[in-house]
């Protein structure tokens, strides 16, 4: 087969930006063991996603949707009461923190005292 150039690809996702995205959400959807629509031919992954692209073996908006979703920061809890039920829950990505318990005052007073005072043993 011939190689893919962006050119062919632009064709069917007019905006280049939207191109980088899908087809690297999509390499990233292949490398993690997403059944391939066109045959491999020895090429790399993000050229293999490039003519996934260029060939419309995809549906373009499942793709655009999973990539939206794959972004998204804010989720929707179904557990939720009814009168609450569209209320967004804040997601923790990755790297971040976890909640952590509440601290009393006396007990943050202490830490910081502890702080100011070079006294780690005094922390919790």
């Amino acid at each position: 087969m011939a190689r893919v150039t962006v050119e062919d690809c632009i064709e069917k996702v007019p905006n280049r930006f939207d191109l980088v995205l899908l087809a690297a959400h999509r390499s990233r959807n292949i490398a993690a063991g997403s059944a391939l629509t066109v045959d491999r031919d020895n090429d790399k992954t993000p050229v293999v996603a490039l003519r996934e692209l260029a060939d419309e073996t995809l549906d373009m908006d499942e793709l655009r949707e999973s990539l939206v979703v794959g972004l998204q920061r804010v989720i929707f809890d179904d557990d939720l009461p009814d009168e609450e039920e569209d209320a967004p829950v804040l997601a923790i990505g990755h790297g971040e923190a976890a909640p952590q318990a509440e601290m009393s005052e006396a007990d943050l007073l202490r830490a910081l005292q502890g702080d100011r005072d070079n006294d780690s043993s005094s922390r919790f």
